[in-house]
C-alpha cells in the first residue's frame, strides 16, 4: 500500500454468532471508533478494506460488525489482527497537545536551559496519565510523567521536546 497507515484496533474475537468482531483499542479513542467506515485489517503481510455497517460498545471493547464478515468462522480468520487507519486520517481526529505515539519515539530531550536530556524511547500509560520513556547517553530510562506541567514543549516539526526537570526526574 502507498498510503501510510497506523494501527489504531486490534480484531480480538468474535462476539455473538452474526460475524460481529470484538476489537480492542486504545483508551480514549471511543470517538474514532464509533466514527468508522472503512478500516484496514493486515494478514500474513497484506492489507484487506473492511466496511463497518455497525459499531456499538461492550464494557471495554467495540463490537463491530462488518460488512465482509458473516459468520464466527469469518471473524476467526482474522483474530489477533491488527486494525489500521491512515495516518492523515488519524491525525486530523486528535485533538490539541494529543500526539501518535509513532511521531513521539525517537524525538529528542532536552531541558529548559536547552541541555539535551535523551530521546524518547517508549510511551506508555499509568492510571492518572502518559508516560514517556527517555533513554539518556549512558542509555539509562527514566519515566517522565506526559503531563502539560513537566512537558510543556511538544515540537513535533523540529522533532523535540522540552522537559521542566524537576529534581529526580533524570538525573
Amino acid at each position: 500500500m502507498s498510503v501510510d497507515l497506523i494501527s489504531v484496533a486490534k480484531i480480538l474475537n468474535f462476539h455473538g454468532i452474526k460475524g460481529e468482531a470484538k476489537l480492542g483499542f486504545t483508551k480514549g479513542s471511543e470517538n474514532r471508533i464509533v466514527n468508522l467506515k472503512k478500516i484496514f485489517v493486515k494478514k500474513d503481510g497484506n492489507y484487506k478494506e473492511l466496511n463497518v455497517v455497525s459499531v456499538r460498545f461492550h464494557k471495554h471493547f467495540a463490537i463491530v460488525k462488518f460488512k465482509e464478515f458473516s459468520t464466527v468462522n469469518d471473524v476467526e480468520l482474522y483474530k489477533g489482527c491488527d486494525l489500521y487507519l491512515p495516518k492523515s486520517e488519524v491525525e486530523e481526529s486528535l485533538d490539541n497537545d494529543e500526539y501518535l505515539i509513532s511521531d513521539l519515539i525517537g524525538m529528542d530531550v532536552f531541558d529548559e536551559d536547552g541541555a539535551c536530556l535523551g530521546s524518547v524511547s517508549a510511551v506508555g500509560e499509568n492510571l492518572a496519565n502518559d508516560i514517556i520513556e527517555v533513554t539518556d547517553s549512558n542509555s539509562k530510562k527514566h519515566l517522565v510523567p506526559f503531563v502539560k506541567a513537566i512537558v510543556p514543549v511538544v515540537d513535533l516539526k523540529n522533532k523535540r521536546i522540552v522537559v521542566n526537570n524537576i529534581e529526580g526526574l533524570i538525573n
